[in-house]
């Protein structure tokens, strides 16, 4: 019986080339399977047609912007996750989403093994693989660059020997990734962390240093997730969309990082994610509103973790499953309205409303009108002070 690989294929130089290279060196047919994430750039019609001119028996493109949208960033946003405290998890997110549409080929067509393009020394190597293993865990996994060794000059060279219908001269010095929460670019000039990012870099963000007028807009966000810009009510990849252009435009979301890989090494990383900074920076201020204390405390280390297990390839395991079930319980009073200012290159909070709020006007006043009762301050103070008193007086007594 003929394999079948199911690949995932973005209609670039190297996924190209693997759907013959495959079918010579496994005797297998290739179903090439390409997922729109709102990366944009070419029509998704002539990818398809290429993965059948490159010889795939079967060719799909999957229109996931939507999905994309509500079921892995805006739980993003309700996690506020940004890795090492920065990195929004741009590719992170979707490769689980790509991982769900390759079984689910898979099991449509008969595939037995999945093929990707990474290589062995990235972290999306084992997004793809842990995820398709929590999946579906007779798949087995090939990835050309990884397992054969596979380099550029290699698949140019096939690419010509086999007069496969794709460009391959002129490489850009670049790796960039790019999908609807954002844009990564790595490599090139970039490998030497001394070295500036350049203004040719970006896509998605304008110079932040040009002068302009800045914009001002509210979001209104229901149990933690933006549901309208500016009163207009929005589906989910409207909402993204809306921001990226208007958030981009005044070059928000911007970051040049050197970031800690899974598979052990550093890497210096240059982003854009207008829209995701903007979103998190209102959410972590709704929040701020409506979580009480101890509740939005222990939701920083879930959090944290949440956005680990992400950035990691472990979308599918039980703990992010669980750390889910609390965030949403979290997020049950997180409505209300942010108002934000985009401009010089930052996302300002300068309003806040909620029906859910926490703030209380007459407890936080300084003028005539406050209900707080400071008498009781005094007892407080020294309940609270009263364990380090006791430890001082004893360190004290005992000469420390």
């Amino acid at each position: 019986m003929t394999e079948r690989v199911v690949l995932a294929y973005s209609g670039g130089l190297d996924t190209s080339v693997a759907i013959p290279f495959l079918a010579e060196q496994m005797g297998a047919e290739v179903v090439a399977v390409a997922v729109d994430c709102g990366q944009g750039g070419e029509d998704m019609g002539q990818i398809r047609q290429r993965a059948l001119d490159c010889g795939a028996v079967e060719s799909v493109v999957v229109d996931a912007k939507e999905e994309f949208a509500r079921d892995f960033c805006f739980p993003a946003i309700r996690a506020n996750a940004l890795y090492m405290d920065r990195y929004p998890l741009v590719s992170a997110l979707s490769r689980p989403l790509i991982v769900k549409h390759l079984a689910a080929a898979a099991a449509r067509f008969g595939g037995t093994y999945v093929a990707h393009g990474c290589t062995g020394k990235g972290n999306d190597q084992v997004r793809f693989e842990a995820g398709l293993m929590a999946l579906n865990p007779d798949l087995k996994c090939v990835a050309p660059a990884r397992d054969y060794a596979w380099t550029r000059d290699k698949a140019i060279a096939f690419a010509e020997e086999k007069g496969l219908p794709i460009e391959v001269s002129g490489k850009n010095p670049y790796s960039i990734d790019q999908n609807l929460w954002g844009r990564a670019v790595e490599t090139g000039f970039l490998e030497d962390i001394w070295n500036a990012p350049i203004e040719d870099l970006y896509a998605y963000t304008a110079d932040p240093a040009t002068p302009r007028e800045a914009d001002e807009l509210i979001v209104t966000f229901e149990n933690g997730v933006p549901t309208a810009i500016d009163g207009r009510a929005l589906t989910p990849f409207q909402v993204i969309d809306e921001l990226n252009k208007r958030a981009g435009a005044q070059g928000v979301g911007r970051l040049d990082m050197v970031e800690d890989r899974l598979v052990g090494i550093k890497s210096r990383e240059v982003y854009e994610a207008p829209a995701a900074i903007a979103l998190l920076a209102a959410h972590q201020e709704l929040e701020n509103v409506t979580v009480e204390r101890d509740l939005a405390r222990f939701k920083r280390s879930v959090d944290q973790r949440w956005g680990e297990l992400v950035y990691d390839g472990l979308w599918f395991s039980p703990l992010k499953t669980a750390l889910e079930s609390f965030i949403a319980e979290a997020q049950q009073h997180v409505t209300g309205d942010v108002r934000l200012t985009l401009h010089g290159g930052r996302a300002v909070v300068t309003g806040r409303r909620s029906g859910s709020s926490l703030y209380d006007y007459d407890l936080a006043t300084y003028d005539t009108g406050d209900t707080f009762d400071q008498s009781l301050a005094k007892g407080f103070v020294d309940l609270w002070s009263l364990p380090s008193k006791i430890a001082a007086v004893r360190d004290r007594r005992n000469g420390s």
